[in-house]
């Protein structure tokens, strides 16, 4: 290989480097200053739930109605109550307009028109081997969310809202 092809490699390995340092870096962020939000999870058969070393999350607010017509990418606003739990409000296609107390998250849609549901970001909750019995209390996915409606996985609550360590 010429010495060209070899500086070309090394300069696409740098902006790869950056950006996974740049994401990386976005995500802390989230997790530092986003407000915190929980989903509740969905009931799912205990036998099924634990798979290796961790749990398959499935939020309530993920659902839509059957033949739901919505964009594949958008914001689901929630109000989050008094224990800091969101509620589904409504999906929207831009970031803005939000009401007092609305907070915004991103979502991906996936479906059909017979299976319908969004995607928040996380969809599973790794964590140590062997200590997947203490997870099954799990009730509440807690995401930090930024004013962009990016959002990152904190942690999971039992339904005493209390992190589950």
């Amino acid at each position: 290989m010429s010495k060209t092809k070899y500086i070309i490699i090394f300069i696409n390995l740098l902006l790869l480097l950056g950006y996974f340092n740049w994401s990386i870096v976005a995500k802390e962020k989230t997790l530092s200053a986003g407000k915190r939000v929980l989903l509740e999870l969905k009931p799912v058969d205990p036998r099924s739930i634990m798979q290796g070393d961790y749990m398959s999350l499935a939020y309530k607010i993920d659902d839509l109605p059957p033949h739901a017509n919505i964009t594949k990418r958008g914001y689901c606003i929630v109000k989050v109550d008094a224990h800091g739990v969101g509620q589904k409000l409504r999906l929207q296609n831009e970031l803005k307009p939000l009401a007092p107390g609305e907070m915004a998250i991103k979502y991906f849609f996936s479906g059909n028109s017979y299976f319908a549901n969004i995607h928040l970001g996380a969809e599973a909750y790794f964590f140590q081997e062997g200590q997947g019995k203490r997870f099954e209390a799990a009730r509440y996915g807690a995401l930090k969310v930024d004013d962009a409606g990016n959002s990152v996985l904190e942690g999971l609550y039992n339904e005493q809202y209390r992190l589950i360590k």
